[in-house]
């Protein structure tokens, strides 16, 4: 009778574990485990940080918003990103933006990630940046847009490097690295200050 006890005893205790550990490892009808709950919330304070820029780079136009949609195949889900189109009042997959709005969506999640670190980690600062090419698929007045971003970065105090090939570009940095490639294969840098 004690063995029959003992054996309901911890039936009841694998009972409560196992539903704990399908809870921590996303076996549940969100399909979201304690870690990615966790991303999740640094997602939603990264997605509103950028936000504040994106907005207004997109002349109201666009907001990221985390996606609700349930993944298939059993994944995880969370993770994924929508935009809101204030014009149409649609959301949509963040994959169907243009090339150059991808850019800028891109540009204003790594700035609310930045803003995200340096709110939590009070001894961490990002004061460098390096942006690689992404210029060259924006018109006109998106390129004007995020130039002028980047100049408000740099007033902030931040110091940003951007790697382009855009003449427009070239023409605004008051200090270049310029690298030019010789007929024989290999490179030279020189500075280029104005």
């Amino acid at each position: 009778a004690t063995t029959f006890k003992r054996v309901n005893q911890l039936e009841k205790q694998l009972v409560a574990v196992k539903d704990v550990y399908d809870v921590v490892r996303g076996q549940n009808s969100k399909k979201i485990s304690f870690e990615r709950y966790l991303l999740i919330d640094y997602l939603d304070q990264i997605i509103f940080a950028a936000n504040s820029r994106f907005k207004t780079l997109s002349d109201g136009q666009y907001q990221l918003v985390r996606s609700e949609r349930q993944e298939s195949h059993g994944r995880q889900s969370g993770l994924m990103i929508d935009v809101y189109d204030g014009f149409t009042g649609q959301l949509r997959d963040v994959k169907t933006l243009s090339g150059g709005e991808k850019f800028i969506a891109s540009l204003c999640l790594a700035l609310g990630m930045s803003d995200v670190i340096q709110s939590f980690q009070g001894n961490i600062q990002i004061d460098t940046m390096f942006i690689d090419e992404g210029f060259g698929s924006l018109d006109e007045e998106s390129l004007h847009k995020s130039i002028d971003a980047l100049i408000q970065l740099q007033q902030s105090g931040r110091t940003i490097g951007v790697i382009s090939h855009v003449d427009e570009l070239k023409r605004i940095f008051p200090a270049r690295l310029e690298v030019t490639k010789s007929k024989e294969g290999h490179s030279s840098a020189s500075f280029v200050l104005r």
